[in-house]
């Protein structure tokens, strides 16, 4: 009897360990296409609602993406921009994450 719940606590801890780690490139390519895809929309929505200035402050991104425009165009560079944004920081999250979860083990 005794056996049998040291295995079934072999088993928890096991499962425990599993489900704690987060796979850090599917968790990076995840946020890239969910970052990527925020942009390309966000952008394509101003240009559809148009107006006199259109997205003034979306704009300001130009600052740091270079080429990158409040246009359909841009919209497409903004994707690109905002997807390896977006895949460096989420993989950057779950590496991180890992190294704090291994921490209890």
């Amino acid at each position: 009897m005794n056996g049998r719940k040291e295995d079934q606590r072999a088993v928890e801890q096991k499962l425990f360990s599993g489900v704690l780690l987060l796979n850090a490139k599917v968790f990076g390519l995840t946020l890239g296409i969910v970052c990527g895809l925020a942009l390309f929309m966000a952008t394509n929505w101003l240009v559809i609602k148009g107006g006199k200035n259109v997205g003034p402050h979306l704009s300001l991104l130009s600052q740091y993406f270079i080429g990158y425009r409040v246009s359909f165009l841009g919209s497409f560079i903004g994707f690109l921009y905002g997807f390896a944004f977006g895949t460096l920081t989420g993989s950057f999250i779950g590496w991180f994450y890992n190294r704090i979860a291994a921490i209890g083990r």
